[in-house]
């Protein structure tokens, strides 16, 4: 079993500035096809909408409504970036 990369990622709304960070992890093992990603703990005010093993496509909605991808341009907490 391969071990995980764990780190956080900003989430920030683009209607209506709602942010906070979520914690990740993804598998460590380049020859799988997808990295197994899941999202630990999503801050307080945003939802799973549809989840994915791809964070290019897993949707998040916010508390106002408005959907977005979790693999967006977005910022990272201090020493938070995935290793690639």
């Amino acid at each position: 079993m391969a071990a995980r990369d764990r780190y956080s990622r900003k989430l920030e709304c683009s209607q209506c500035g709602h942010s906070g960070y979520a914690e990740v992890s993804e598998d460590d093992d380049p020859r799988r096809k997808t990295p197994g990603f899941l999202v630990d703990d999503m801050p307080i005010g945003f939802v799973t909408e549809f989840a994915s093993n791809d964070p290019r496509k897993y949707m998040i909605r916010c508390r106002c409504g408005h959907k977005f991808r979790f693999e967006q341009k977005t910022v990272y907490a201090p020493g938070g970036e995935p290793r690639r």
